[in-house]
């Protein structure tokens, strides 16, 4: 896998500061954005969204990774999903600006945002990574009215030991859905585990190859 050298950093002006997109486009014949933000504790390093932009835009894919305004600005804690989806709304016109379908995703509260938000900004699929069911422990706490509510085909890849959901608790049909075996919420495996961390990210890879070829 090889960074495109062409990546390009966009600062977008929201109603909840400022937000920033890193652009990672297609090496050829672009028919497809994939947006992803990141989670509430972390940046766009995590693994699983720099191995998708490093892999997809060798298969037409253009990959933008959004920093919502609260991470721009240096700030250690999410504020409120309703912040979060006015942020998202924010940068939607910057990411259809080239003109191709738009697939809303991310990881964590990312992923939350948009299935939240898939509707109403005319989302083509929604990309959910490591999507938070529930809150660790609280499984009566179900988020997946919001999976539900996406209304556009849906992938979720999901650690096997996501303590905020595994596989099997998502309810049946909902979406589809890949397992990461033995991967917690960061989609990190243990050294013990039957596959490598490289493997199991070639397992988020190769599906999101897969599932975008699918698209269109």
């Amino acid at each position: 896998m090889t960074h495109d050298t062409t990546e390009t950093v966009q600062s977008v002006e929201t109603d909840a500061g400022t937000a920033r997109i890193t652009w990672h486009p297609a090496v050829r014949h672009a028919r497809l954005v994939l947006a992803l933000s990141h989670g509430a504790g972390g940046g766009i390093g995590a693994r699983d969204l720099q191995a998708l932009a490093a892999e997809l835009p060798a298969h037409g894919v253009s990959v933008a990774l959004v920093e919502q305004p609260w991470r721009v600005a240096g700030k250690k804690v999410a504020p409120a999903p309703k912040t979060l989806d006015t942020g998202w709304r924010g940068i939607w016109p910057a990411l259809t600006g080239p003109g191709l379908p738009v697939i809303a995703g991310g990881r964590s509260a990312g992923a939350r945002v948009a299935c939240r938000t898939a509707g109403e900004l005319g989302a083509h699929a929604v990309l959910a990574l490591s999507f938070p069911l529930h809150p660790p422990g609280k499984p009566e706490k179900s988020r997946a009215d919001e999976l539900l509510g996406a209304g556009v085909p849906t992938l979720v890849v999901q650690g096997g030991n996501d303590p905020f959901g595994t596989p099997g608790e998502f309810p049946e049909g909902s979406c589809e859905l890949v397992e990461v075996p033995h991967a917690d919420h960061g989609l990190a495996v243990p050294k013990r585990a039957d596959l490598t961390q490289d493997e199991a990210l070639a397992v988020v890879t190769d599906a999101v190859v897969r599932w975008t070829g699918t698209l269109g």
